[in-house]
C-alpha cells in the first residue's frame, strides 16, 4: 500500500524541519566523532495528519541551547560571587578603581547619614519630573540641576529627542508611558544641550539619503526641526544653524509629547506640564521655558510658550 500524499501544510512543516537540522549542522560541523552527516527521513503523517516532532541529535540540541547554557552560567556566577573575593584586574589598569572610592563616599555621606530617606525611597519613587535629556556624557541632567534621588525620572538618548506616538516602541516612548501612567509625574522636562553630535548629524544629512546607520536613523525624529531652522536660518554658518536646530528640536519634542494621548489628556486637565531646557556647556548658562497647549489662543494657534527664563 502506497503512502498517503502529503498535505500542503505538511509539506511545509517538513520543509522547516529539513532546513532547521541543516542549518543546525552547520552552526555544529561534526567532529571525529560524528563525521556521518544525518539524513532527514522521510517525513510522513500520522492517522489524524499531523506531523510527528522533529528529533534532533544530541549534538543539534547541544548548539541550540548553548546559548542559554551561556548566559545562565554567568547568572551563576553572579550568585555564587563572595564579596570578598579579590578583583582580578590589576589595580592601575582597573577603570572601576576610582568609581569604587565614589561609591563608598556615596554610601558614608548620603546613604548613611540619610538612611531613613534611602529606605523609604527603596519601597516607592514618587518623582515630580520626569526628564528627557541626551546621552552626551557632558549633559548629566543630576549634576546640572541637582536632582537627588528619587526626583526625577530619567531617559537619555541621542539628541534628547521625544518620538511622536505612530513611530511606535522605543525606550523613550515606554519611560514617558511608565512615567505618566505609573508614577503620574506632574512636570516633563526635554533637556537639549550646545554642541550636540547627533543634531549636528541631523542637519548633515541629505534629503533623499538612504543609510544603514542606527544614528542617522534615530535622529531622522527631528526631520520637522531641520526643515524648520533650514527656513529660518539657512543663510547662516552650519555652526549657527545647528545651535537653532538644538532649541528647535527641543520645541518639536515638546509638540511630539502632545501626540500621546494619555499626554495629551493630562495636559488639558492641567495635572501635567511640558518644558523645554537648554545647557549651554560652554559660558554655563541654562535656559527654561514651559509649553501652553489650549484652543483659541492669541493669534489662533494653539500653541505658546510662557515662563522663559535664563539661569546664568
Amino acid at each position: 500500500m502506497l503512502p498517503r500524499p502529503l498535505g500542503p501544510a505538511a509539506r511545509r512543516l517538513a520543509a522547516a524541519s529539513t532546513r532547521a537540522a541543516s542549518a543546525a549542522r552547520r552552526l555544529c560541523p561534526p567532529d571525529g566523532h560524528e563525521a556521518e552527516l544525518v539524513r532527514p527521513a522521510v517525513v510522513r503523517e500520522d492517522a489524524l495528519g499531523q506531523l510527528p516532532r522533529p528529533r534532533l541529535s544530541r549534538r543539534e540540541f547541544s548548539c541550540i541551547t548553548k546559548a542559554s547554557r551561556d548566559h545562565s552560567g554567568l547568572t551563576r556566577q553572579l550568585l555564587d560571587f563572595q564579596h570578598d573575593a579579590v578583583d582580578g584586574v590589576g589595580g592601575e589598569l582597573d577603570p572601576f578603581r576610582e568609581l569604587k572610592e565614589r561609591f563608598m563616599d556615596f554610601k558614608q555621606r548620603n546613604y548613611v547619614e540619610d538612611f531613613s530617606s534611602y529606605q523609604n525611597l527603596a519601597q516607592q519613587q514618587t518623582p515630580k519630573f520626569m526628564v528627557v535629556a541626551c546621552a552626551d556624557s557632558r549633559v548629566c541632567p543630576s549634576s546640572i540641576l541637582g536632582f537627588q534621588p528619587g526626583e526625577a525620572f530619567t531617559v537619555r538618548n541621542v539628541a534628547n529627542l521625544v518620538p511622536p506616538y505612530k513611530h511606535g516602541a522605543s525606550e523613550t516612548s515606554a519611560a514617558l508611558e511608565f512615567a505618566v501612567n505609573t508614577l503620574q509625574v506632574e512636570n516633563v522636562l526635554v533637556v537639549g544641550h550646545s554642541r550636540c553630535g547627533g543634531i549636528q548629524a541631523l542637519m548633515s544629512m541629505k534629503d533623499d539619503s538612504a543609510s544603514g546607520s542606527f544614528i542617522k536613523n534615530w535622529v531622522s525624529i527631528g526631520k520637522s526641526a531641520r526643515l524648520s531652522t533650514k527656513a529660518a536660518s539657512g543663510n547662516l554658518s552650519f555652526e549657527m544653524q545647528c545651535k537653532h536646530c538644538e532649541k528647535e528640536s527641543i520645541n518639536s519634542s515638546l509638540l511630539n509629547l502632545l501626540t500621546y494621548p494619555w499626554i495629551e489628556k493630562r495636559v488639558n486637565e492641567g495635572t501635567l506640564n511640558l518644558h523645554g531646557g537648554y545647557y549651554n556647556f560652554i559660558d554655563c548658562t541654562f535656559e527654561k521655558w514651559t509649553l501652553v497647549y489650549r484652543e483659541r489662543l492669541e493669534g489662533g494657534s494653539k500653541y505658546a510658550i510662557k515662563n522663559r527664563s535664563t539661569w546664568s
